[in-house]
C-alpha cells in the first residue's frame, strides 16, 4: 500500500521545480514544443495506442508518464536516470516520494504523475480479486501483492478476510515496520475478522530485501495467528511472503503446521 502523498495535490504547488523550470517566452510569442521532441512524443504515443504497452521497453512508458509533468523538454535522459536507480518501471512508479525527489530533475509535476499511476494500477489490480473467490482468482490475487508489496522499502503487514465460500471481502494492511520487521498482534487480526464476518484469512507481508525465505519470527508468528484464529473457528488458509521477483506460500511450502 502507498503512503499517502495527499500534500501533493494541492494547487499551490508549483507545475516545475526549479531544475525542471523553462526559459520565459519572448513577450509577444507563443511558447512552443521543439520539433524534434514533438514528434519523437508522437510516434511513441502513436505505437503505444497500437501495439499497447508491450511494444515499449519500460524507458518508453516511463517518458509517456513524464511527457505530462515536463512539457517542454525532451525527457528520455531523466526515464533513464530513473531506471538506473530503481531498476524498472514498477520500481520507479513505487519508489517513495522521499527518494523520487532526491533525483536531479524530480519536483513536484513529477513525483504527482508517479504516484497517480501507482495508484491507478493498485486500484485495478485490486478490482481484479476482490468480491472474487481465491481459488478461481489465485493468480491474480499473487499478482495484485506482488504490484502492491513487492517494492516497498519497509515490511508492511496485510490480512486478506475470506467468507464461507472463500470470497475475498476485504483487504486490510494491519502495520508497518522497519526493512526487517513489522510489529503484528493476533487478537487485532482475530477480532478484525469477527467485525467483518470473516470465516478464513490470508497472511500477506513483504521482505524488503527481496528474498522471500521465511523467518523463523515470520514461522513463529503465523503459528500464533493461526492458533488464535482457530480458537474462533476462523481458519488460516496461507501465509503469503512477497519478494522482488517471487513469494513463497506457507500452504505449499508445507509450513502452516
Amino acid at each position: 500500500m502507498s503512503r499517502p502523498v495527499s500534500h501533493l495535490g494541492e494547487a499551490a504547488l508549483p507545475l516545475f521545480e526549479p531544475d525542471e523550470a523553462q526559459p520565459a517566452p519572448v513577450a509577444g510569442t507563443k511558447a512552443r514544443l521543439p520539433s524534434y521532441i514533438k514528434d519523437h512524443r508522437a510516434r511513441l504515443r502513436e505505437r503505444f495506442m497500437s501495439g499497447g504497452a508491450a511494444a515499449l521497453p519500460d524507458y518508453e512508458m516511463l517518458e509517456l508518464v513524464l511527457f505530462r509533468a515536463i512539457p517542454r523538454q525532451d525527457v528520455k535522459p531523466l526515464a533513464r536516470r530513473l531506471l538506473d536507480r530503481f531498476g524498472d518501471f514498477n520500481g520507479v512508479v513505487s519508489a517513495s516520494p522521499e527518494r523520487l525527489t532526491e533525483m536531479h530533475g524530480v519536483g513536484a509535476a513529477v513525483v504527482q504523475e508517479l504516484k497517480i499511476v501507482e495508484a491507478a494500477a493498485h486500484r485495478l489490480s485490486r478490482a481484479r480479486v476482490i468480491g472474487r473467490r481465491v481459488v478461481s482468482s489465485w493468480d491474480a490475487l499473487l499478482d495484485y501483492c506482488h504490484t502492491t508489496m513487492s517494492h516497498r522499502e519497509t515490511e508492511v503487514f496485510r490480512v486478506l478476510y475470506l467468507d464461507r465460500k472463500n470470497t475475498l471481502i476485504a483487504d486490510e494492511a494491519q502495520a508497518e515496520g522497519t526493512v526487517g520487521h513489522v510489529p503484528v498482534y493476533p487478537r487485532e487480526v482475530v477480532k478484525r475478522a469477527l467485525e467483518l464476518g470473516a470465516s478464513a484469512l490470508i497472511l500477506v507481508h513483504n521482505h524488503p530485501s527481496g528474498d522471500p525465505t521465511p523467518s523463523h519470527d515470520d514461522i513463529e508468528m503465523t503459528r500464533r495467528v493461526r492458533d488464535a484464529a482457530a480458537a474462533l473457528e476462523i481458519t488460516l488458509h496461507d501465509h503469503i511472503v512477497i519478494g522482488k521477483s517471487r513469494e513463497v506460500s506457507f500452504r505449499a511450502d508445507g509450513l502452516l503446521g
